[in-house]
This record gives structure tokens, C-alpha cells and sequence, in this order.
């Protein structure tokens, strides 16, 4: 929005979008979720946004921002007997939040598909920047890959800024619970992994298994 102006310092080179949007989105996640998502989240934009930078790609930092902040929100109590993803979950949150303030369907559409893709490796790195870019900052704050291809000193400045004490135990905690109420919708994807791991008497979907105890008849 015209005349707003931050007061977000540069990180490793990188700044918050200079936006009343990415403002307000900012001030959401920190009200509804934990400090561990917040802290995430915005890892996930500095991070993304500096493999970005890497890889040469031009983006839209404001949408990058919004898919990094909205990218877990689904973890939260309130959409854990929603019976569906929590990639979803999240993803729609941000498009009622985007929807709410009248920006465009093309943009809403990009943070939308890059959250909810966010785990779901070998697609995203084929599809718009923004989208791509969400799942690069994500892969590596959460799985540290690629993780020398970034400088230290870039590094040490982000992770200062937004500390992650811990952070290993209490992300896989915080997935746990977002989506042991909801196990079915593990089938086919990483979090099947979590649950069973912390969750006692997961059996994760077999997809084998699916194809031939189908209702179709040989």
C-alpha cells in the first residue's frame, strides 16, 4: 500500500517487501502461531529468497514473503480434525486472507500452489519462482539441503535474527501433532514418515496395497 513504510532492517542482503500486505501477514502469524512456525517462516523467506538469488531467478518478494509466512499455519489446532492436509489447510488460509484484501486471482493462485506443494519434492523446482522458491527455503531450514551453497556469514545472520534452538526435536514435534488427529492424509506423502516415527501403531497407506485390494474387479 502506498505511504507504508517498514522498519524491518536487511538481513544477508535481503529485506521484507515493504508492504502494508506483507505487513499485516507478518502480524497474523505472529498472533495465531507458535514462535517456532514465526521463526520458521520467515528463515523460510530469507533462505528462499537468497537460493533464489543463487539460482538467478526473478520473483515477486512480496508473494514469496506470503507463501513463507502462511506455509504451516494448517499445523494449527483449530484445522486438525479438518481431514484434509494441512498443506491445504494453510494454503487456503492464505487465500482468504489475499481474497479479503482484493489481490489479484493470479497472485493468490501462485502463493496458494506454492504452499500447498511446499512438501512434495521434484515439482515445485518446475513451476513459477514463487513457487519454487517457498519449497527452497523450506528444504533448507527443515532438511539442510544445500546447505553449503549459501555463505555462512548469510547463514549466521538469519539464523540471529530468527534463532532456531532445538529446532529439529520441536519442528518434528510440532508436525506430529498437527497431523496425528488426521493420519490418512499422510498417504503418499513425507509426513507418513513423522507419524511413524512418534505416533505408536502407525501403519502408513501402501499404495501396493491400494491398487490391489481396489473395488475393481479382475
Amino acid at each position: 500500500m502506498a505511504g507504508y513504510e517498514s522498519a524491518e532492517p536487511e538481513v544477508a542482503g535481503v529485506r521484507v517487501p515493504d508492504t502494508r500486505l506483507a505487513a499485516e501477514a507478518t502480524e497474523l502469524v505472529r498472533e495465531t502461531a507458535p514462535e517456532l512456525i514465526y521463526h520458521h517462516s520467515r528463515r523460510v523467506y530469507y533462505f528462499g529468497a537468497l537460493r533464489g538469488r543463487r539460482r538467478g531467478l526473478s520473483y515477486d518478494p512480496e508473494l514469496l514473503y506470503l507463501g513463507a509466512m502462511f506455509h504451516d499455519l494448517g499445523l494449527g489446532e483449530e484445522y486438525r480434525n479438518s481431514g484434509r492436509r494441512f498443506e491445504v489447510d494453510s494454503a487456503d488460509e492464505a487465500r482468504r486472507f489475499l481474497a479479503a484484501r482484493a489481490v489479484p486471482e493470479d497472485s493468490i493462485r501462485r502463493v496458494w500452489t506454492a504452499i500447498a506443494l511446499h512438501t512434495t519434492p521434484g515439482i515445485p523446482e518446475f513451476m513459477e519462482p514463487e513457487v519454487a522458491l517457498v519449497t527452497a527455503g523450506v528444504e533448507y531450514d527443515v532438511l539442510g539441503l544445500g546447505y553449503d551453497s549459501l555463505d555462512e556469514a548469510d547463514r549466521t545472520a538469519i539464523v540471529a535474527r530468527h534463532p532456531r534452538p532445538d529446532f529439529k526435536r520441536r519442528i518434528l514435534a510440532a508436525f506430529t501433532e498437527g497431523v496425528a488427529p488426521k493420519p490418512e492424509t499422510t498417504f503418499g506423502n513425507v509426513k507418513a514418515d513423522v507419524l511413524a516415527h512418534f505416533v505408536p501403531g502407525f501403519t502408513p497407506g501402501d499404495f501396493v496395497t491400494t491398487i490391489e485390494e481396489s473395488a475393481w474387479p479382475e
